[in-house]
């Protein structure tokens, strides 16, 4: 999940009040200047990696187009910075930030639409990365530059000490998940190892956005549309029950996930798999770099997730490029998102396992083999092309992760609970949530 800080309800509500001006947040009449300096912000660590990476992406720009770009790298108080600005009728020309920000940016009044026909090589661009930039109104407001999806990654020294195979559905993944819990796979003679790394916090959503990758490959949702922008419960369907109480199955019943799962967010869930202390984990391509340095190579493989009871479904992720609103070099803003999205600017944007402003290219013509020649690479990509899903882009979707994340974590943590009981009681909630932001179906 990207780290972000989340914005929330009383800050989104004074940004609505602040942006009912017929202005605009930061002045939709401004004069138009295409020789002017863009201000681009990006949701990173200053000085960090990440920041080096938008670095490279602002210069390969600049060189190819002549726009001048200067970077500003966010992390702490990332959307309260912005609100600041957008008090002032002064927001940055350009912000890239998370996909799942974009039902808040746009509802907030702070984004302008792109018109596809004026960037260059939006043609191109993957088929889900391009719908995850449109609201509930269908338009466009952001630009996918960077995806990421799960896989499975699995202790390849343990499955191949116990004989076992790449597990193809969900009964072979239960199966290792056991075998690794109970089998002694690290040779130490201790049961001190489990089947599954899994962070199941209730902090920032982090149960419901791991379970999302079981729930929807089992046919399951945690929200259904109805048509034109509406939405449904979906917690207590026949699919999304059985898929919480197979998960549930793995820890209350096959004791196969890490101790002291539910208190743990990614950063020690990566230690948990890093250390020798689980066996398989279900992530994104961004902790290679540190697993290969850290745990070896050669003592781990990535492999597609195996089939539920639907398919292979898995939970998609990214960055976004959005153009804000009121800005005086909208000639600019459409020429940086193209090159965003241009095969040159990805390839650009991946220079660096680590900190790389791309993992997953969005453009079509981009042959992430080419770039980056090791194969695992090449196995998210095509998760991400095959069974990537992304979250849908309602005004908030940061209420309804947090609230499935309480559930999710609850069953986990208490196994006396009645499965049904809690999602019902959860369909409840999302029903209130999905009627505060006006899009619950009649």
């Amino acid at each position: 999940m990207q780290r972000s800080r989340w914005i929330g309800a009383g800050v989104l509500a004074s940004a609505l009040v602040l942006t009912s001006c017929s202005s605009g947040p930061a002045g939709v009449d401004a004069k138009q200047n295409p020789e002017a300096t863009l201000e681009l912000w990006t949701r990173t660590t200053p000085g960090g990696p990440g920041e080096q990476s938008v670095l490279r992406l602002a210069t390969a720009f600049e060189k190819a187009t002549g726009h001048k770009v200067e970077v500003t790298a966010i992390f702490d108080d990332f959307e309260t910075k912005l609100q600041q600005r957008a008090a002032q009728k002064n927001l940055p020309d350009i912000v890239m930030n998370d996909v799942t920000q974009l039902g808040a940016m746009h509802s907030q009044g702070l984004l302008r639409e792109i018109d596809l026909d004026r960037i260059k090589d939006s043609g191109q661009i993957v088929g889900q990365g391009l719908d995850s930039g449109k609201s509930l109104d269908g338009k466009q407001y952001g630009l996918p530059y960077s995806a990421q999806a799960s896989a499975l990654l699995i202790r390849k020294d343990w499955r191949q000490k116990l004989k076992l195979g790449i597990p193809r559905d969900w009964d072979d993944f239960a199966a290792m998940a056991k075998a690794f819990t109970t089998q002694d796979p690290d040779g130490d003679g201790k049961k001190n190892t489990a089947g599954l790394a899994a962070p199941l916090s209730t902090k920032r959503g982090y149960a419901s956005w791991y379970f999302s990758n079981f729930l929807w490959a089992a046919g399951g949702d945690f929200i259904t549309e109805t048509g034109k922008g509406k939405y449904k419960p979906a917690m207590t369907t026949k699919a999304s029950v059985e898929a919480m109480q197979w998960f549930r199955d793995l820890g209350c019943e096959a004791k196969a996930v890490q101790p002291g799962a539910v208190t743990m967010d990614t950063p020690p869930t990566n230690e948990t798999f890093e250390a020798g202390r689980a066996g398989m984990f279900v992530v994104g391509p961004y902790l290679l770099p540190r697993f290969d340095e850290t745990l070896g190579k050669d003592k781990y493989e990535v492999v597609p997730m195996p089939k539920g009871p639907k398919d292979a479904t898995v939970l998609a992720e990214g960055g976004s490029v959005y153009l804000m609103a009121g800005s005086g070099n909208q000639a600019g803003q459409d020429a940086f998102a193209g090159f965003a999205v241009s095969a040159e600017g990805q390839r650009a944007g991946m220079e660096g396992a680590a900190g790389s402003t791309v993992q997953l290219p969005v453009n079509k013509t981009v042959d992430i083999s080419q770039v980056r020649p090791d194969p695992r690479w090449k196995t998210y990509a095509q998760a991400y092309q095959d069974s990537g899903r992304y979250a849908p882009s309602i005004p908030n979707w940061t209420p309804v992760r947090q609230a499935a994340a309480d559930t999710v974590n609850a069953l986990m943590a208490d196994c006396g609970l009645d499965t049904v009981a809690k999602l019902g009681e959860l369909d409840k909630q999302l029903a209130d949530i999905l009627q505060e932001q006006g899009i619950a179906a009649s």
